[in-house]
């Protein structure tokens, strides 16, 4: 396993040291350590770490309720340490964002595929975003394109496929993109007063 930058979160002090000192002998950094979920969160933003080993008790904000906003935020991958291994916290863990889990007291042998499983699922995670926001970002293009095409095919009386070829070379000859072409042929229409075939549907509607 590649040497992780590791933030532990834990309210009793020597539970913290013998966590860290097994984290140590394999090779990974403990950027830091904190004693509640308030200063876990904090220092999340701050240090960045690779992952959040949390306990699930702690006084003020519990390790789920900050295992929820790290996630949220998309800082870093949680891995929950309980002493419960009922259901219903373990359904809790997965609504907070939690990626892995351990029960206490942490066997040794246990710990490194608990990361490793932990570090897994965020990869695939973070993949899976990065897929969900290109699939919106090319239908967002789409629609823009298909805007600006019936704009043109307004004022120019192009056909369907003449009116992307000119979008094309245009985006060839000024080096931009397809998208910030078509919305400068919306953004023209629509000071011209001219908002091409899509809008006046919507009007319509």
């Amino acid at each position: 396993m590649n040497k992780l930058r590791i933030l532990v979160v834990d309210d009793e002090a020597i539970l913290r040291l013998d966590l860290s000192e097994m984290l140590a002998e394999r090779g990974h950094d403990i950027v830091g350590e904190a004693d509640n979920g308030g200063d876990a969160v904090t220092m999340a933003r701050t240090l960045k770490p690779d992952l959040v080993i949390m306990d699930v008790k702690m006084p003020g904000m519990s390790g789920l309720e900050a295992s929820k906003i790290i996630a949220d935020e998309q800082i870093a991958p949680v891995l929950l340490l309980t002493a419960y291994s009922q259901r219903d916290v373990v359904e809790q863990a997965t609504d907070s964002g939690v990626m892995a889990y351990l029960v206490k007291p942490i066997r040794e042998e246990e710990l490194t595929p608990a990361i490793e499983i932990a570090i897994n699922r965020w990869n695939s995670y973070k993949t899976l975003q990065g897929e969900l926001e290109k699939a919106k970002e090319d239908l967002e293009t789409r629609k823009l394109l298909d805007r600006a095409k019936g704009i043109l095919m307004d004022q120019h009386g192009f056909s369907e496929h003449d009116a992307f070829q000119a979008m094309q070379h245009l985006s060839m000859d000024r080096r931009l993109s397809l998208k910030a072409v078509a919305q400068a042929v919306i953004a023209a229409a629509e000071i011209n007063g001219r908002p091409g075939r899509a809008s006046r549907r919507r009007q319509r509607m």
